[in-house]
């Protein structure tokens, strides 16, 4: 099932280095061949997020700071940066 939290879930991981670009990219991949979207989520902006996540590993479509802040934004959320020394 495809839903708001599902997406932030995954893009949280990707910031926080539990998941790869490449894993990132395959999950998205994967939700879009049979997009379970619940009546009550907006499947127009997770469609539009998903599709571009699924492209995320070629040159056209890089995820930059900017465009994961935007995503996050139009799923309801925010980032916020917390430095940890390594």
């Amino acid at each position: 099932m495809m839903t708001r939290q599902t997406i932030l879930n995954q893009l949280n991981a990707y910031l926080n280095h539990d998941l790869t670009l490449t894993e990132l990219v395959a999950w998205a991949e994967n939700a879009l061949i049979e997009p379970d979207i619940p009546d009550d989520e907006d499947a127009a902006v997770l469609m539009d997020i998903v599709m571009y996540l699924g492209a995320a590993d070629s040159r056209g479509f890089p995820l930059t700071w900017e465009i994961l802040s935007d995503f996050l934004t139009r799923l309801g959320s925010q980032a916020r940066v917390i430095l940890q020394t390594a």
